[in-house]
């Protein structure tokens, strides 16, 4: 079990963040073992046939990142030091660790395995072959990601961005108690002390006036904080509503009051609005235009079944109390999954 001591200072300087980095480096998980979750799967065979298409990636050097326990490397994956960071940007800091630090958290990682053959460069005791290895780590990861990630990284933002704007909410109604509630099972705060179990390692961190970094990830199944107890205490946590993101199955209502009360694309527009959307991914998961969905949300927003409000770029809608109980009377009661 591995927990963070959080005082009250901290707690004010909890923050969340977007990480493309980590959203790479947390999808070779997934490529290296299928059975994590198989909601992934159709993403999976995309990657692994433009993958082989490509054929110059060294995808040995590219798994083996991801140590036989699932461990990451803590120096590729760093805090982003602004709210939503590029790619290149977070990789030019993996770029200037320093060698002694990649020697470090590549052995680390792995223990109490030896490093793959791939990484055997991380053993020298001179510092050229080590930065060696980390430029070519580097060079590696910004070729996989305009592969794997960056052609859905504008659709995964924005479930992330939704994940968010629900935990801030929860943060608002109930404090830290119920922001964590239903974050994963794995997860209990309890007396200024947020416990993660489940874990390999085992030790307790003291934020310090260092506050918690929250990063709402697509790819991680479980809660996953640094690998090293020196690291500043941060936590990928698994998104909401990442099955949304590589299914084909259109959201259906399976209640003919409402379809008959509303018209089929309103209902399936207010069944989706539990967590507040943006107009562009409701149209994304509806398949259907920006404009179609624009209209219909004007509808039911001067009906008084949605509201709306600003987030940064984007007006976020999302069912009003008078259309929670709607939903909810025309589709039973509902059971909410964190």
């Amino acid at each position: 079990m591995i927990s963070f001591v959080l005082g009250v200072e901290d707690l004010a300087d909890t923050r969340f963040a977007l990480s493309p980095l980590h959203e790479t480096l947390f999808s070779l998980r997934v490529l290296q073992d299928p059975g994590l979750s198989a909601l992934h799967l159709p993403w999976r065979r995309s990657v692994l046939g433009r993958l082989g298409r490509l054929g110059t990636l060294d995808t040995g050097l590219l798994m083996s990142l991801v140590a036989q326990r699932r461990t990451l490397p803590d120096f590729l994956t760093p805090n982003p030091a602004s709210f939503a960071p590029a790619f290149e940007e977070e990789l030019s800091v993996v770029r200037r660790a320093s060698c002694a630090r990649v020697r470090h958290d590549l052995l680390l990682a792995h223990a109490p395995d030896p490093v793959p053959e791939a990484l055997r460069d991380a053993t020298a005791a001179e510092d050229a072959p080590v930065a060696r290895l980390r430029d070519a780590i580097c060079d590696l990861l910004r070729r996989y990601w305009a592969v794997a990630i960056e052609p859905m990284w504008p659709q995964m933002r924005l479930v992330l961005e939704a994940d968010m704007t629900y935990r801030a909410r929860r943060l608002a109604l109930g404090g830290a108690r119920l922001l964590f509630a239903d974050m994963h099972p794995n997860l209990r705060w309890q007396r200024g002390e947020l416990y993660i179990h489940k874990m390999i390692g085992r030790h307790r961190v003291a934020a310090s006036g260092r506050g918690l970094l929250l990063l709402p990830s697509v790819f991680a199944h479980k809660p996953a904080p640094p690998v090293s107890p020196d690291e500043p205490p941060s936590l990928v946590y698994p998104s909401r509503g990442v099955a949304t993101l590589w299914g084909s199955e259109m959201p259906t209502v399976d209640t003919t009051a409402l379809v008959s009360l509303l018209g089929s694309s309103r209902a399936r527009l207010l069944s989706l609005l539990e967590e507040p959307l943006p107009t562009v991914e409701l149209a994304r998961r509806l398949r259907v235009t920006p404009s179609a969905v624009s209209q219909h949300l004007r509808v039911l927003h001067s009906t008084g079944l949605v509201t709306r409000t600003r987030d940064g770029r984007h007006v976020l809608y999302r069912r009003s109390t008078l259309g929670d109980r709607l939903t909810t009377t025309a589709t039973g009661p509902r059971t909410h999954d964190g």
